[in-house]
């Protein structure tokens, strides 16, 4: 757990690097949003190769059902962002079970996943009773607090990270982390070996699916507004992916360091105005020639270390 702890106390201290500001704070605050959503993703493609591509439904599934449901139902926020977190690990898990049981390769769970994030957008849109559609919903007031407190949000978020991180540290480092390696490598061996395949796919599901619904509730209410555009699958799904594959698959520190060289990446091409997306575009072409397998495994490859 030392890489964790360590990992935790050098994020802490950004705050105070980069100052407790606004703008600066706010970038952090997102940042670590993505990092969890990306450690949450290296648990379930990752490791058990499940292609999720409904991460912006999960986050926003939990997102909108904890704010609808204070306001419509008068719940605690508390209980709202359980309710949320609870609604998108069963989603996750259920679209885990059904891949699995219908024996689904990477690319069709990825069509089926896909399908559920285009479903998902059309319901927020034709729901506008609860969602107000492409509108959205102000949350102030319908949360936690974490809107007034931005300091307070921060670390909230990055206790969070440092759980997902502990609890992806446990997983690997228990039966589920050997079962994980077993069925990443060859499905059919490990169900051979007497690995209940089904079983272990549907738990990295449900937690990584739990993981980012937590986060997606406690970012509506860090935000202070939501609308179907925040969790499209462009907004989230592609970052992320491209993230985890920047930093290293099947890491404990890619998902962080690929989800904040991300970050700073959108930061410096975000002077180039219209043409943010080419300059965006050559510059993470630049970096995946460079480093195909990931930023994490170059290092541990060049510098001879055990990067985590």
């Amino acid at each position: 757990m030392i890489p964790v702890l360590v990992t935790g106390a050098v994020l802490a201290l950004l705050p105070w690097v980069f100052g407790t500001g606004g703008y600066s704070l706010r970038i952090t605050t997102l940042m670590l949003v993505m990092i969890i959503y990306t450690v949450a993703f290296n648990i379930i493609f990752g490791h058990t190769r499940q292609l999720f591509l409904c991460l912006g439904a999960l986050a926003g599934l939990s997102a909108y059902l904890s704010v609808i449901l204070v306001r419509e139902a008068r719940l605690a926020p508390a209980a709202g962002i359980a309710l949320g977190t609870l609604g998108a690990g069963t989603l996750g898990a259920l679209l885990s079970y059904v891949a699995a049981r219908r024996g689904l390769g990477v690319i069709f769970a990825g069509i089926v996943t896909l399908v559920v994030s285009l479903i998902f957008q059309n319901l927020l849109l034709g729901l506008r009773r609860y969602t107000n559609g492409e509108t959205g919903i102000v949350t102030q007031g319908l949360g936690v607090g974490l809107a007034g407190y931005p300091v307070v949000a921060y670390y909230a978020l990055l206790a969070l990270l440092v759980l997902a991180l502990g609890v992806y540290r446990w997983l690997m480092d228990g039966r589920p982390g050997l079962a994980f390696g077993a069925l990443s490598e060859d499905e059919l061996t490990a169900e051979l070996a007497g690995i209940d395949v089904t079983r272990y796919k549907v738990l990295a599901a449900a937690v990584g699916s739990g993981l980012i619904g937590l986060a997606g509730a406690l970012f509506a209410d860090f935000n202070g507004f939501i609308s179907p555009s925040i969790f499209s699958l462009a907004h989230i799904d592609i970052v992320v992916l491209i993230a985890l594959l920047l930093g290293g698959m099947r890491t404990l520190l890619g998902p962080v360091i690929g989800a904040a060289a991300f970050t700073l990446i959108d930061e410096l091409v975000r002077p180039f105005g219209q043409a943010t997306v080419l300059a965006y575009g050559v510059l993470l072409i630049v970096l995946f020639l460079a480093f195909r397998q990931g930023l994490v495994p170059f290092v541990r490859r060049l510098a001879r270390v055990p990067v985590p």
